[in-house]
């Protein structure tokens, strides 16, 4: 806040310095002076760009420093070090190419400002010099392109088959979460089948379906894969973990995915920060309404053993809801909607758990 109040101070400084500049001129026009002071002007202008690159700089340095802990939160995943190493090479390359031409044009504008007598020189064109600042940054902007396409398909790529599997579902305002039970398998799911107390739409003739669990808050072992079945039931939404480094979209009648591996379970964490109250989350940073700043939810990382208890201990939604298993054994429901039946086989903490169940 203090630098961005001393910002705020030097661009009020300079405009009034620019208002007064303009009365200048106008005066000397009217005056008949005005061929005389344009080199003052351009000399104070010139000086006034310098001291502006120079504050500027200082300005976002400064800034940089203070809220650099604030805008990096500490990673807990292992694609989270490769894409961190990604971005920060990225913007290392970028950084040094601002500030060597912002640098070169305001030191430019003071070195060739206006003088009397002065004669501007043409320079058509030097084809080596056009070669060199073509190729360079085609050379180097490929291989920040190829190393972002690497990481990209590799994430976006199939998980390992030890893969623990969820799906998570963003509806104005917050996320549902859903497990496979026993059979390692999401049922289908019909959107037509959705109400107040079928959140999820479940078709419960599909026998796949009948033993997926619902939970409030995400659960997920430390050291396995972890694979995120992402969706949206209404409006534009987003699934965004910033210690995990993960951020996907959630498009309505387009299921997403993103798989990644958490390294540090949320007690670690908690004693990393500091924070007793320390809990990873997730949340959608996509605009979708009134009380979109309320969209979150809670991810806990559990050691391996106690991720297995948790998963034992979980009842599946026809279970917790025999009315409405009765009404579809009842009443047969057409399919419309289907999640695709994970074809990997079942992560060891899975299987320690469904053998628990």
């Amino acid at each position: 806040m203090i630098a961005l109040g001393i910002l705020l101070a030097l661009v009020l400084l300079l405009v009034v310095f620019g208002l007064l500049f303009r009365l200048q001129i106008l005066t000397s026009i009217f005056s008949g002076s005005y061929v005389r002071q344009i080199g003052l002007s351009n000399r104070v202008n010139a000086i006034l760009m310098l001291v502006f690159l120079v504050v500027g700089m200082a300005a976002f340095a400064y800034s940089f420093i203070d809220s650099f802990d604030k805008m990096n939160p500490p990673i807990a995943s292992v694609h989270g070090l490769h894409t961190e190493r990604l971005f920060w090479t990225t913007m290392i390359i970028i950084g040094i190419v601002f500030v060597l031409t912002q640098v070169a044009l305001f030191v430019y504008s003071y070195k060739y400002q206006y003088r009397e007598g002065r004669r501007a020189f043409f320079y058509s064109h030097n084809n080596k010099i056009e070669v060199i600042w073509t190729v360079i940054p085609a050379i180097v902007m490929s291989g920040l392109i190829f190393g972002g396409w690497k990481e990209w398909t590799n994430i976006m790529g199939p998980a390992p088959k030890e893969a623990v599997e969820l799906e998570v579902m963003g509806k104005q305002f917050n996320f549902l979460v859903r497990y496979p039970g026993r059979d390692n398998k999401l049922g289908r799911i019909n959107f037509r089948l959705i109400d107040a107390g079928n959140d999820f739409g479940f078709d419960l003739n599909d026998q796949k379906a009948l033993d997926d669990f619902t939970t409030t808050e995400i659960h997920i072992p430390k050291g396995v894969p972890v694979l995120m079945h992402i969706r949206s039931r209404d409006v534009l939404h987003a699934v965004y973990a910033p210690h995990f480094r993960v951020q996907m979209y959630a498009v309505p009648g387009m299921p997403t995915k993103f798989w990644f591996i958490p390294t540090k379970s949320t007690d670690e964490m908690r004693a990393q920060t500091g924070n007793p109250n320390f809990n990873y989350e997730i949340a959608c940073n996509q605009i979708c309404g009134k009380s979109h700043y309320a969209m979150k939810a809670t991810i806990i990382v559990d050691e391996p053993d106690d991720y297995v208890a948790w998963y034992s201990q979980q009842k599946s939604f026809a279970e917790q809801n025999p009315d409405i298993l009765a009404a579809f054994k009842n009443k047969k429901t057409p399919v419309i909607e289907e999640v695709p039946a994970a074809t990997s086989a079942a992560p060891a903490a899975t299987e320690k758990a469904q053998a628990a169940l």
